[in-house]
């Protein structure tokens, strides 16, 4: 399988997993006349979230959701194109994990709960349960920004992104179903050929995306070096050589200064290595 094939497949089974347990739990809760309860249906998607999650952060990053995939885009983790094709992925996973439960489990239950697609309750108006989900989901996505992206997170996994899944739930399950995820919307809803309120469940998580990653791609996520402008960042990223080695003089200018083929002590400098006039200094000089 192609290194391009392998990301996609991994979102689609993991989403694929979310919305057959996910929604198979809340089919389950009417089946058993309400045994599982609202903390049953919290547990089994954090549980399914969390492990997901970790499964395929070494292949895919473990998304499991359009809307981190959205945030992690707008913060530039991701490639336009690839972004698109990991929702695309995620939306069949989900479609097929919606499908297949509707074909295995009661279909009475299946029937009352439309398949597991949330619903917003009758103590909240739309634009409030757009709201209410914007806000649960800006905690997931802060989540997958603190404990996966940040070169500082700690080795936790996918299970810090799970348990915000397990305490936005509790807290926001009775009123909208604490979806945060388009896909976890989409699939149930496309099985039962429900749409009601779905914009709640596109809108709110993609804007609870998008105020995450202002949060923490602009303030909170660690510069990629140590005091690097943007120009060195982009000198770290290009191929100049088995060992580069940056130098910084004055904030003006960003040396490369192990070229291929060439010795650090055959550098010299090059023509803007002049800082405000001054003579120029040797790029080893320190």
């Amino acid at each position: 399988m192609t290194l391009k094939l392998k990301p996609l497949v991994a979102e689609c089974f993991a989403t694929f997993a979310l919305v057959f347990i996910g929604a198979g739990s809340v089919v389950a809760n009417n089946a058993t006349g309400g045994e599982v309860g609202l903390v049953g249906i919290a547990l089994a998607n954090a549980l399914v979230f969390a492990i997901m999650v970790t499964a395929t952060m070494p292949i895919s990053g473990g998304h499991v959701n359009p809307a981190v995939t959205f945030g992690l885009w707008l913060a530039r983790k991701i490639e336009g194109p690839l972004a698109a094709l990991y929702v695309v992925a995620q939306l069949v996973g989900a479609a097929a994990g919606a499908f297949l439960l509707s074909a295995v489990f009661p279909t009475g239950a299946g029937s009352a709960t439309s398949w597991g697609v949330p619903r917003v309750s009758a103590f909240v108006t739309l634009p409030q349960a757009i709201v209410i989900e914007a806000i649960l989901t800006m905690f997931l996505v802060a989540a997958v920004f603190g404990t996966a992206v940040s070169p500082k997170a700690p080795k936790v996994g996918g299970f810090g992104i799970g348990l915000v899944l397990l305490f936005d739930t509790l807290a926001g399950g009775p009123f909208t179903g604490a979806a945060m995820n388009p896909a976890r919307a989409f699939g149930p809803a496309l099985a039962a050929n429900d749409w009601t309120a779905q914009v709640a469940y596109w809108v709110g998580p993609l804007l609870g995306a998008a105020l995450a990653a202002v949060i923490w791609g602009w303030f909170l996520l660690p510069r990629e070096g140590p005091g690097a402008s943007r120009g060195a960042r982009q000198v770290v990223r290009a191929r100049c050589g088995p060992r580069p080695r940056l130098l910084s003089l004055r904030r003006l200018c960003v040396v490369c200064v192990c070229r291929p083929g060439r010795s650090p002590s055959a550098t010299r400098p090059t023509s803007g290595s002049f800082v405000r006039g001054r003579r120029p200094r040797s790029p080893l000089a320190t």
